[in-house]
């Protein structure tokens, strides 16, 4: 088969997913990468034949949306022409981790396509919400990369669609320790706002991974590291437990280990409210923001946290076993 496979690269998890599902795709032919959106620290060790700018998020320093830049990198008369010549029609099967320009691309040229990632699985209406539902959330949920079919990732099977997390290989095999400190990857703030947050925790230690360093530095009680796969991998297997965003992957990679988890979702970022909310549910500790009693958040959290463990290792045979049974 001739496979194109779009891969969004806002974030890093779409990036991280694609690597891990790479082999296993190319077992059943010929796989050609569409990588869409500039704002991924991670590199994807693999060819690439079409590249875009895409349309990407982007965040200020205190874990919010920066709204300016998003408005200021749309650009959608470079969009439409993309639209138009991405050669989707070429293809057997095309597979869209949540890229805008192949959904449309697909539709103006009547080609079937397959949306597999997290974010179809909000598809289903049994996949959790927070209680105020956002009207404009929903909509880009469900019709910024619209499909012919969808295969759904999330933590919990909530629908017949839906499998468990995609889990990278070193995860997998990983012999998970608790060490003597607390792994940070909260990419919506900037290291000064870090260093103001985690310093005054002084009787723990803290590795924190920031896209503004670019080398491992200590300062206080704070490992500032770079955001690097093996880094992080290893930061996370032999942490006492991890402080995170609401995005997916990582929650998922640290219930697969059975590690300690807070997840602080991005403010207006309604994916990541959604993931909170199913977080809520399996009992792990969620905070919708970082404020003045945060110190009284974290000792709690890290005295009376609950640990939530779940095997995700067949995700990969089972939702590409969906996938290749039903085209």
């Amino acid at each position: 088969m001739k496979i194109f496979y779009a891969v969004q690269a806002t974030g890093n998890g779409h990036i991280s997913r694609s690597m891990e599902l790479l082999p296993h795709l190319q077992q059943y032919g010929k796989v050609d990468i569409f990588l869409s959106g500039n704002n991924s620290n991670l590199f994807l060790d693999a060819p690439v034949k079409y590249r875009s700018k895409g349309m990407s998020l982007y965040y200020n320093c205190n874990g919010g949306l920066d709204y300016w830049k998003l408005f200021r990198e749309f650009q959608p008369l470079r969009l439409k022409q993309e639209i138009s010549h991405l050669p989707v029609e070429k293809y057997d099967l095309v597979i869209n981790d949540f890229d805008y320009i192949t959904a449309a691309s697909c539709a103006k040229k009547r080609v079937p396509s397959v949306n597999l990632g997290h974010q179809a699985s909000f598809h289903s209406p049994q996949t959790p919400r927070p209680l105020l539902r956002s009207s404009a959330g929903e909509w880009i949920l469900k019709n910024y990369a619209k499909a012919s079919r969808y295969i759904g990732l999330h933590f919990k099977k909530y629908d017949d669609f839906i499998f468990p997390p995609v889990i990278k290989k070193d995860i997998l095999e990983a012999d998970p320790t608790d060490g003597n400190y607390i792994t940070v990857y909260l990419p919506s703030f900037c290291r000064q706002q870090l260093e103001q947050i985690f310093l005054p925790l002084k009787v723990n230690r803290f590795e924190i991974f920031c896209f503004q360093v670019s080398q491992p530095e200590t300062v206080g009680n704070i490992s500032f590291m770079p955001v690097s796969k093996k880094f992080f991998n290893q930061s996370l297997i032999h942490c006492n437990g991890i402080i995170t965003g609401g995005g997916f992957e990582t929650p998922a990679e640290a219930i697969h280990l059975g590690k300690k988890l807070m997840s602080i979702p991005i403010n207006s970022q309604y994916e990541q409210q959604c993931n909170a909310a199913a977080l809520r549910q399996l009992g792990i500790t969620t905070l919708k923001t970082i404020d003045k009693n945060f110190n009284d958040h974290f000792y709690k959290w890290l005295n009376e946290g609950p640990v939530v463990k779940m095997d995700y290792s067949q995700s990969i045979p089972q939702s590409l076993a969906y996938l290749f049974l039903s085209i």
